[in-house]
């Protein structure tokens, strides 16, 4: 449904590129974005880009980060820059769509970014 990419182990201060791509139920979403979980942690959003093309950041990463939707709308990049270490966590693609006037999450795998000091 939703298939991540990009993710790995950067330097603080590098930059790191993460790629979604929908499928089947997940396309056409109202919104997609990405969340992430650090160890230990909940999951918190990070960034969400509706069908509009308004967005919603997280304090912590609003400067820094910026979502993107793909000239193919089930497209969804996030280009994190001046990353921290504090940005290390798990990233999670999502996608939100009204199914049967019910919003519904679908999740893809998770991608690991490790952010080195």
């Amino acid at each position: 449904q939703l298939q991540a990419s990009g993710g790995g182990l950067v330097q603080a201060g590098g930059s790191l590129r993460l790629s979604c791509a929908a499928s089947g139920s997940a396309l056409d979403s109202t919104a997609m974005g990405w969340y992430r979980q650090a160890p230990g942690k909940q999951r918190e959003l990070v960034a969400l880009i509706g069908s509009g093309g308004g967005t919603n950041y997280a304090d912590s990463v609003r400067g820094r980060f910026t979502i993107s939707r793909g000239s193919v709308r089930n497209l969804v990049s996030l280009q994190m820059d001046s990353l921290k270490v504090e940005d290390t966590a798990v990233y999670y693609c999502n996608a939100k769509k009204i199914v049967l006037g019910t919003l519904t999450n679908y999740w893809g795998q998770g991608t690991l970014v490790t952010v080195s000091s």
